[in-house]
């Protein structure tokens, strides 16, 4: 019995193999590692699983139900974590149509799959805070209304949700959508803010920030993230009704971004050339998640605090880089 994860290569879904690897299940994965971001970390994360047992990977797009065809062949698919997706809220802006193939017909064909293999016991997949677009009412429950998205990419996550309900009621596919908040860590992305401030810094360059960094997100350590997602994974929704549930899983903890920035000059030992800018367009003002659900159900409880989680990254990123201290 094997564990399909897409999106392999990826920053969480490479630490969701690992995680699975270490209780000794058998993984396949599979990536279109596009350029979005330097295929060379994709490669590197993707080093480190291919010298690992049990774990296979197949270059291909979750677009392509074909290529998916050829990665299940001769396996007993019992799980799926679909982490596949094209992120990114600001260039979704510039190129639309990227998400529309990875984020809506991608997820299809992860449904469609589910459905014809029939052993799927459970499907988690990957949504995004984005949802809740410019809501006004923190902390963010999944029971507030997530009718407005402010960004093309929080549309095609919400979008997900609306297709995964309708399959676990069409058909039974038992199913968990996870709103991830601003999760950060070794191995991260490197459009993210604490890549892009990281790198920046230590460079002596300036960082961009917006809003006078009057934002605040939840940044989530990688750690707790894949904690989390585990923890879903071994528990498919029970119980009467539609099987489709929808938790936030975030530290439940926002950060001001000019806070952050002061933790990272602290982590770094580097002051911050800060260069203000104003709100760009798809942001929001705020994050935050209500964790009690997933707290309830799975026992969720993040561990990993801002400068701990900082600290983990700088030494990674400038052992990464072979940069000195």
């Amino acid at each position: 019995m094997t564990i399909l994860v897409t999106g392999a290569a990826g920053f969480i879904g490479s630490f969701l193999c690992h995680k699975l690897l270490d209780r000794g299940e058998e993984v396949v994965g599979i990536d279109d590692l596009n350029p979005y971001y330097d295929p060379a970390l994709k490669a590197g994360r993707l080093d480190l699983l291919a010298a690992r047992h049990g774990f296979t990977f197949f270059k291909g797009d979750i677009a392509d139900a074909q290529a998916l065809a050829e990665v299940v062949r001769g396996r007993k698919i019992v799980k799926v974590a679909h982490l596949a997706a094209q992120a990114g809220v600001r260039y979704s802006i510039e190129n639309p149509r990227a998400y529309l193939r990875s984020n809506l017909a991608g997820h299809l064909e992860i449904l469609e799959l589910c459905r014809t293999l029939g052993s799927v016991e459970h499907l988690v997949y990957a949504s995004s805070s984005s949802v809740y677009g410019g809501n006004e009412k923190v902390p963010f429950s999944e029971t507030d209304p997530v009718d407005h998205p402010v960004s093309l990419y929080a549309a095609t996550k919400k979008a997900d949700e609306l297709m995964s309900h309708t399959y676990a009621h069409l058909y039974g596919i038992p199913q968990t959508g996870l709103r991830f908040f601003t999760v950060y860590g070794p191995w991260g992305r490197p459009d993210m803010a604490y890549w892009l401030f990281t790198e920046a810094m230590l460079k002596g360059k300036p960082i961009r920030v917006f809003n006078r960094g009057e934002m605040r997100r939840d940044f989530t350590y990688i750690d707790d993230i894949i904690a989390g997602t585990t923890a879903a994974l071994d528990n498919p929704p029970s119980g009467s009704g539609v099987p489709h549930r929808i938790y936030n899983i975030g530290h439940n903890q926002p950060e001001q971004l000019g806070h952050f920035i002061d933790v990272l000059e602290d982590v770094l030992g580097v002051k911050a050339i800060r260069e203000y800018e104003p709100m760009q367009p798809g942001d929001v003002l705020r994050t935050y998640a209500d964790i009690s659900a997933i707290q309830r159900d799975l026992g969720f409880k993040p561990r990993t605090g801002l400068h701990e989680g900082l600290t983990s990254f700088a030494n990674w990123y400038r052992s990464h880089f072979q940069i000195s201290s």
